[in-house]
């Protein structure tokens, strides 16, 4: 065998192998390459909720809540993107938690490359603070599926204030967790 046929071979099994790792394990990062990106809404992204009551000082905080953190991965079968979704959500007890369940309002929403809401939910992230429980942390896992390869879209995510929690926290009295 002379040395120019032997490179030759050499170049067709590097690249036969080559197109063979396409087909096979290559093909996550692909879909990864497509996979929505989430990112956290501004002013949604921590909340200050108050006790029911006309009190707005720092004892009538029943809990303080932020997001801390969202992360996707995908898989993609016969033209539909399967999105799996992870938010990290924390929660602090106030001076006036109240005994029970905090439920900590979020919401999710889906932007086509055009930035238009395709979808859209509100969900809860469910903790039991109290005085020797005042942190905790929930990390919440959805799954969404998208139309194509998924390429363009985002997810947006945010914690869901009432309109008197969003003043407070655009003031910027709002704690840090």
């Amino acid at each position: 065998m002379t040395f120019r046929k032997s490179v030759f071979l050499a170049a067709v099994a590097f690249g036969l192998a080559t197109a063979l790792a396409g087909c096979g394990g290559g093909s996550s990062e692909v879909q990864q390459a497509y996979c929505p990106t989430a990112f956290t809404v501004q002013d949604a992204d921590r909340l200050t909720h108050f006790r029911e009551g006309a009190g707005r000082d720092p004892r009538d905080i029943a809990y303080e809540a932020a997001v801390t953190g969202a992360t996707t991965s995908c898989d993609s079968r016969r033209g539909v993107v399967t999105v799996t979704l992870l938010l990290r959500v924390a929660a602090a007890a106030g001076p006036s938690v109240a005994a029970g369940t905090t439920s900590v309002p979020y919401f999710v929403r889906v932007l086509d490359p055009s930035g238009v809401v395709t979808q859209g939910t509100e969900f809860t992230a469910d903790f039991r603070l109290n005085a020797s429980n005042p942190r905790a942390t929930s990390q919440e896992e959805l799954t969404l599926r998208l139309p194509g390869t998924g390429a363009g879209y985002r997810i947006a995510v945010g914690l869901k204030p009432t309109p008197a929690e969003l003043d407070y926290n655009r003031r910027g009295r709002g704690g840090q967790l």
